[in-house]
């Protein structure tokens, strides 16, 4: 229904057409047309659909930043070596890597996995003096290793590292790949596995040579477990296979004062291994030693390949020839030369350093 004006002005309601009514969207009030006469409530915008929104225009891509490519292994493994600033030499004097990993280069957890015992980059000052300087050695499960060089090249203070009883001004120093040697004491490492042997003999000469071996067995050490201590049977097997091993085996009953020189010797070392050791740093064995007995001595160590790692300090080259398979020549505290002993014996620098310029 809608109102129509009248000519009097006034509305009257008169009925529409039946049928719906239509639908006026709501838009903004205006003002109504001139002369119409109509109420402003019957004036409306007609309502619009939204259509679709005109697509854009697409420009171009922004580039994209790149950084720089990923290197592959071998460049990788190449400039890791490049940084290593410590270098040994060839058997011709020319420099090569001093970490034994060929052209390439073996993560740091790989390296621990690699090697029983490995020490990186090691440095030991005594009052100014550097008894090591930058020192790495890798040594592998069952490997006999020399090391070998002049008076005051490290070989002591290395050994004093690996056994705890030196502490390094830095570097790093793993054995088993998980045991730091910088955090543990000589108790420890030694309990471990790393047994080490002094220059000069050191065994108990008012016992036999039996009860020197039954004595070093690994077992507690504390006072009561002393006192209850008893040898089994598979102890006494364990022990006969040492004094045969030792070539000592008619001397069970002997006491050990009463040994030779040598004898003396292979028994500390059967007392060393007695303790089932992993690592085994002997410090000039045959010293003092009749030829004969450093030609057993050669056969003793032959023997005890693959049954445990041993790191020999010796000044016999000779004898070095016959046992090493491997030799690292150290000098000033760091590693002058390594490999086979016909290798380092032709090095130029190890005969101006160590050799006296004559070959071996």
């Amino acid at each position: 229904m809608v109102l129509k004006p009248r000519p009097d002005g006034s509305a009257s309601a008169l009925p529409l057409a039946a049928g719906p009514e239509p639908f006026l969207a709501a838009g903004p009030d205006l003002p109504p047309s001139e002369g119409s006469g109509l109420p402003l409530a019957a004036v409306h915008e007609p309502f619009l659909a939204p259509g679709p929104e005109p697509p854009l225009e697409a420009g171009p891509e922004p580039p994209l930043e790149t950084g720089p490519e990923p290197q592959s292994a071998e460049s990788s493994a190449s400039a890791a070596t490049v940084s290593c600033a410590a270098a040994v030499t060839s058997g011709e004097g020319n420099p090569v890597s001093v970490f034994p990993f060929g052209d390439g280069w073996m993560p740091k957890a790989q390296r621990r996995k690699e090697y029983v015992l490995l020490l990186e980059d090691i440095r030991v000052s005594f009052d100014g003096f550097r008894a090591l300087d930058g020192l790495s050695l890798y040594l592998r499960e069952g490997e006999l290793r020399s090391v070998i060089g002049p008076n005051g090249a490290g070989k002591t203070t290395m050994m004093d590292v690996v056994t705890g009883s030196t502490r390094p001004d830095s570097g790093e120093a793993w054995y088993a790949e998980s045991v730091n040697l910088l955090e543990k004491d000589e108790v420890f490492i030694s309990q471990a596995g790393i047994c080490r042997k002094f220059q000069k003999p050191s065994v108990f000469e008012t016992m036999t040579v039996f009860q020197n071996l039954e004595l070093a067995l690994k077992a507690p050490k504390t006072v009561w477990s002393t006192f209850r201590a008893r040898v089994s049977g598979e102890d006494r097997d364990f022990l006969r296979s040492l004094l045969d091993l030792t070539r000592l085996a008619g001397e069970s009953g002997t006491t050990a004062g009463a040994l030779s020189h040598g004898q003396k010797q292979w028994l500390e070392i059967g007392m060393l291994l007695s303790q089932k050791p992993k690592v085994l740093l002997l410090d000039e064995p045959v010293a003092g030693m009749t030829p004969q007995e450093i030609d057993r001595t050669v056969g003793l160590l032959d023997s005890l390949r693959g049954r445990c790692s041993v790191i020999l300090v010796e000044h016999d080259m000779e004898f070095v020839r016959a046992v090493a398979s491997r030799v690292t020549v150290l000098h000033q505290g760091r590693v002058l030369a390594e490999g086979t002993m016909d290798e380092v014996s032709r090095n130029a620098l190890v005969m101006d350093a160590y050799l006296g310029g004559a070959s071996c």
